[in-house]
């Protein structure tokens, strides 16, 4: 899985980040709305820079930053940036989302937040005790992502995050809490019979009727629904 990951508009190396490309970052950056047309967006704990890298692609946005805290995933994100079409409109802080949130406090927020974060699951194991140790420690706690995403998001603008499903209503109530309410829920599972694994949500301080999505990847193994094949058609070389 060391391997570079082509799309059909860039590529991403991923040698030295522990999360390698995955179904939910990709899925995360096709399904983000950019219909309030963002000038401005933040992708929080970039990894290789992926969800940033769709974003460039689906977006006419000018600025387009992202964070991450671990040095190797973001020396690695700041050569994707460098290596895609669109290296002039994106830019990598290595710094905590702490740091980075006091820092920027005073700043002009941002139109759109994006978060992949990492959490671990009781579910997940690599076999790897070091790394099921770093991705637990290193889990952004959903409290501080909140806050930070309360802090740098502008009035109009929208927060766009994937979680595991059993997280959704929790979620839910700690982001109220910040006065972000959501818009849009997609629920997605694997298989038609399998149980729903992830929640992607759209927030944004204006209450709403939240629309609610469902979304089913695989009728059977590599056999993908017409659904999810439109979702990330432009992104994957094989859709």
């Amino acid at each position: 899985m060391n391997k570079p990951f082509h799309f059909k508009q860039f590529t991403v190396q991923q040698d030295r980040c522990e999360m390698k490309i995955g179904t939910d970052g990709v899925l995360l950056g096709a399904w983000t709305s950019l219909h309030s047309n963002p000038s401005s967006i933040l992708d929080i704990g970039a990894g290789t820079g992926i969800i940033a890298l769709q974003m460039a692609q689906r977006s006419t946005a000018e600025l387009i930053d992202a964070i991450e805290i671990d040095e190797n995933a973001y020396e690695q994100c700041v050569e994707n940036f460098e290596a895609s079409p669109w290296g002039d409109r994106l830019f990598c802080y290595h710094a905590s989302l702490d740091e980075f949130t006091e820092e920027m406090a005073n700043e002009t927020p941002y139109d759109l937040i994006v978060s992949n974060p990492p959490f671990y699951s009781e579910d997940y194991t690599s076999g790897n005790i070091s790394r099921d140790t770093a991705r637990f420690t290193e889990a952004l706690p959903f409290e501080h992502l909140i806050h930070s995403v309360s802090v740098l998001l502008s009035e109009r603008g929208f927060f766009s995050t994937i979680i595991p499903k059993k997280e959704e209503t929790a979620f839910i109530e700690m982001a109220k809490n910040a006065k972000l309410f959501p818009n849009r829920i997609c629920r997605v599972r694997g298989t038609e019979n399998s149980e729903e694994k992830r929640s992607l949500i759209e927030f944004s301080f204006q209450k709403n009727n939240p629309s609610l999505e469902k979304l089913t990847i695989e009728t059977s193994r590599h056999q993908y629904t017409m659904a999810y094949q439109n979702l990330v058609r432009d992104f994957y070389l094989k859709m």
